[in-house]
């Protein structure tokens, strides 16, 4: 095996980093809403609402994480990038604002004909703020 170069990230010296200060603020597994059958149940028995053209399907957990669902399909933008776009900002926008949310599933589906911008992600980090189940 060939040892690592010094300043390597991965080298032995430095170690692994400290996950406890990046979960706070992270967007892994456990904070997704995974599987058709998560989807289903929270577009039929989540509570639905519709803010500034963006429609938000939330459910109450006893415990845990907020946990996000990404809605976008063809509809909403012909392009995989332009839809790849809309769905990095929904995401981000939930990563910074999930601190507040409190133990809930969030499915959120953006109105047709909107672009990834960095407009869109201010209006949903203030609409998350504004999410109550």
């Amino acid at each position: 095996m060939r040892a690592a170069a010094s300043g390597s990230r991965f080298s032995a010296e430095r170690g692994v980093p400290d996950r406890g200060k990046l979960a706070r603020h992270g967007f892994g597994a456990d904070r997704r809403i995974s599987g058709h059958s998560g989807f289903v149940q929270l577009l039929r028995s989540g509570t639905r609402r519709s803010l500034s053209g963006f429609v938000f399907y939330t459910a109450r957990r006893a415990d845990g994480p907020p946990r996000l669902g990404v809605m976008v399909t063809r509809k909403h933008a012909a392009l995989a990038t332009e839809r790849n776009r809309l769905k990095r900002c929904i995401r981000e926008a939930f990563r910074l604002e999930q601190a507040g949310l409190g133990p809930v599933d969030v499915l959120v589906r953006p109105p047709y004909g909107a672009r990834g911008t960095a407009a869109m992600l201010a209006q949903l980090r203030a609409l998350f703020t504004r999410l109550e189940p």
